[in-house]
């Protein structure tokens, strides 16, 4: 440690920082030294270590000082250390901590990680050797307009670090109001797509079924041009009510084309895409659907006796469903919900569910076993 003299924490003329880390408590030799935790900093010339409560607290030492330098491994309770040998004092070394020591080796043991880069980075300073192809002086610049002294070592970096959280943080205001207006012209879009929607049913017949197919499923990609939202039709009764009017006109097409039926799971999917950035909470969508019935809307919300949530057409008759199930279980002899959801292209979900109707109302039985539930004719 009596190779290390007092700084000023400023870097000198022709040095550069290489790298900086926290977390560093010094030994002289084996033995702790006097000096609290603090920042290890490595430059082209010099190894400088700073207190981090204390910043006027700097001691530095020269890289021509230095043998050599090996890893020493953490262990149970110990932090890994770089272990660098030195060269004898030299004769006209300016003050520091330590006038005198025993050992002729310092150790730099790191608390919060950082060895290996740390060890990596003063390898390739000492087999480059810098600081015998570039002389340094001691940095006292001067601002020509208000004749202070300016710092262009440490303390400078630090302010650079500053500068460039400051333009972080600016760059990320600056995106979130190039989101918004993205939301903008998005609502813009919306509205383009059902005015040329409206052209496509004017002329109907000068547009192919495939082109038409086509252009409906990007309308749908593109969402709701003005989704209720908490904001424009406030809390509680009033913003169920319109949330399930809005519901009402959209689910229709989609429930006409999976059969009359949706498990609500499906059709949060379906909504909440449709809505973009506005997304509806589970609870929200449940009580909207609860208001189809007292609305007099074409929908219903159901829920099966296994708890299932289904929202279905008012027309979509129970009656129907269990004809369908028997039907098609009397024509294949038995049939697993999988199966039944491959004739049907529903889900497994809602496949099951029409099954164990059709068991409860007494036209079909079960076989429960290993290979899985599988739903017979009832024939007793």
């Amino acid at each position: 440690m009596d190779r290390f003299s007092w700084a000023n924490g400023l870097l000198e003329i022709n040095e550069t920082l290489v790298i900086q880390q926290r977390g560093v408590r010094l030994y002289d030799g084996d033995d702790k030294a006097k000096l609290d935790i603090g920042v290890a900093l490595l430059s082209t010339h010099r190894l400088i270590w700073r207190d981090h409560k204390n910043h006027e607290c700097c001691i530095a030492m020269p890289l021509s000082q230095v043998i050599y330098f090996e890893e020493q491994a953490a262990g149970i309770g110990k932090s890994a250390k770089i272990v660098v040998h030195l060269h004898p004092t030299p004769t006209n070394k300016e003050p520091g901590p330590y006038q005198h020591s025993k050992y002729s080796f310092i150790k730099m043991s790191f608390k919060e990680h950082g060895q290996i880069e740390f060890y990596r980075r003063l390898t390739e300073e000492m087999t480059q050797k810098r600081w015998e192809n570039t002389p340094v002086s001691q940095p006292i610049a001067s601002d020509s307009k208000t004749g202070r002294t300016r710092a262009v070592g440490i303390v400078g970096i630090e302010r650079k670090i500053e500068e460039k959280r400051k333009e972080t943080d600016k760059n990320i205001s600056e995106a979130f109001e190039d989101l918004s207006k993205l939301m903008v012209k998005a609502k813009e879009m919306v509205e383009l797509s059902k005015s040329i929607a409206n052209k496509i049913k004017d002329k109907q017949g000068d547009i192919t079924e495939d082109e038409t197919i086509r252009f409906k499923s990007y309308l749908l990609s593109m969402g709701i041009a003005n989704p209720v939202t908490r904001e424009t039709h406030g809390s509680g009764t009033h913003y169920h009510l319109q949330l399930a009017k809005q519901l009402g006109d959209m689910l229709q097409a989609p429930l006409e084309e999976r059969g009359g039926m949706m498990a609500l799971t499906e059709v949060y999917c379906l909504v909440n895409r449709a809505r973009g950035m506005e997304l509806l909470s589970p609870e929200d969508l449940v009580n909207a659907c609860k208001m189809f019935e007292s609305l007099k809307l074409p929908l219903r919300l159901r829920v099966f006796d296994s708890g299932v949530m289904v929202v279905q057409l008012q027309s979509h008759s129970e009656e129907e469903m269990i004809a369908s199930a028997l039907d098609n279980v009397s024509e294949k002899g038995s049939l697993t919900a999988e199966e039944f959801a491959k004739l049907l292209g529903l889900s497994v979900l809602l496949s099951k569910e029409r099954l164990l109707l059709a068991e409860k109302m007494g036209h079909l039985c079960r076989d429960d076993s290993v290979e899985g539930l599988r739903f017979y004719p009832n024939l007793f």
